[in-house]
């Protein structure tokens, strides 16, 4: 019996970085263990027409991608685009479209609904507020684009209560949708306690210093400006906490210019980008671990990274963070508040809890893995074919 064939439609796809490519690689490639023949289809940024990513066969649209260059990964397909779609949906037996705002979700919808395919779509986001005039554009799109696409989903999956509740404010079916929360790589992202010194060397960290480390893109949403409002508070009464930043964006520059103006530069290191294969590094290198963001946070990835690592979190009640903090292993603070999140990093720093790294990552491995994942979303698959 021939096997199912599977084609995941995403705005973005690795090797660009970023949570929704991430989780797309993690299905995929169980989901290809499994029963299906897959591939991906998707945004065409600096690749071939058509390639392989670690045994993924991945398929290219043509697009404009302006929004890129103001922190807005938003994708528009090119007219020529069509055909590629056209070819994807007619050669494959379901369709799955990641995220309900971009045009190339509503062109498989659409196409998949002519041509009688399943369409499953994946919602990772709240509303993400933007400044100026963006918020009223997304709002726009939300209720043209967005609730089209939600409409035409045969099935709809959310990766938070969160999630939910903002796609059901749009028209969303609730007895179409279904939670699966976002699982995290276990073997990836796992305590190193016997290379937390080498990985502080290498970085010229000081030995006595409590580390406090954020995964961001560095644009306005992710909260990046509250943290280092945040540090600078908390550096000042304790000179032994320690902040790095992992990740660049549009306001790298802004961001390091700030740090210097508030002379925390010694005690504040701008990581920028760093590799998925370095990324653990930087986890183990650290006591804990903050989540500063201002919205849109559906499940965040990387709180699950770093709570495998071992690390508590400090985040910003945003999103779907409250659903997989766990109690006892960090804080939550309100969004936009760099006092409440200085006294948080104090708090954890006078706890002690990173000291009990091991008895964190337990309760991530029962609750939190991606093969569970996957096992969820397969029976949503059968459901539809």
């Amino acid at each position: 019996m021939a096997r199912p064939s599977l084609c995941i439609v995403t705005h973005t796809f690795l090797p660009h970085v970023g949570g929704i490519e991430r989780v797309v690689y993690e299905q995929g490639k169980r989901l290809m263990q499994k029963t299906f023949d897959l591939m991906v289809l998707t945004n065409r940024i600096g690749t071939k027409k058509n390639y392989t990513y670690d045994g993924i066969r991945v398929k290219c649209y043509d697009s404009l991608n302006i929004g890129f260059r103001l922190g807005i990964p938003y994708v528009i397909p090119s007219v020529s685009s069509f055909r590629t779609f056209l070819e994807a949906v007619k050669s494959c037996d379901l369709i799955h479209a990641h995220g309900h705002p971009y045009l190339s979700s509503l062109m498989a919808a659409k196409l998949a609904k002519r041509y009688k395919k399943p369409f499953v779509l994946t919602q990772h986001n709240t509303f993400i507020e933007y400044q100026g005039i963006w918020n009223a554009v997304e709002r726009l799109n939300d209720l043209t684009v967005g609730s089209h696409v939600l409409r035409s989903a045969d099935r709809i999956i959310v990766v938070s209560k969160a999630t939910m509740k903002y796609v059901l404010s749009l028209g969303a079916n609730p007895e179409k949708t279904r939670i699966v929360h976002n699982g995290v790589d276990l073997n990836r992202f796992k305590p190193m306690t016997e290379k937390k010194d080498v990985i502080r060397k290498g970085l010229v960290i000081p030995d006595d210093a409590v580390v406090a480390v954020t995964v961001r893109r560095l644009v306005y949403k992710n909260g990046i400006d509250t943290l280092v409002e945040s540090a600078k508070i908390a550096i000042r009464k304790n000179p032994r906490l320690f902040f790095i930043a992992v990740g660049g964006g549009p306001d790298f520059a802004q961001v390091k210019t700030k740090v210097e103006q508030l002379g925390i530069e010694k005690n504040f290191k701008l990581a920028g980008f760093i590799s998925d294969r370095d990324l653990p590094f930087y986890y183990n290198a650290a006591d804990l671990f903050i989540l500063p963001s201002k919205s849109g946070e559906g499940l965040p990835l990387v709180a699950l990274e770093a709570m495998a690592c071992g690390l508590p979190v400090i985040a910003t009640d945003v999103g779907g963070i409250r659903e997989i903090m766990i109690e006892g292993y960090g804080e939550i603070v309100p969004p936009n508040n760099p006092e409440l999140l200085a006294e948080a990093a104090l708090n954890v720093f006078n706890s002690k809890i990173s000291s009990r790294k091991n008895e964190l990552r337990k309760k991530i491995e029962e609750r939190y893995s991606w093969d569970q994942n996957v096992r969820k979303l397969q029976k949503i698959y059968e459901e539809l074919i």
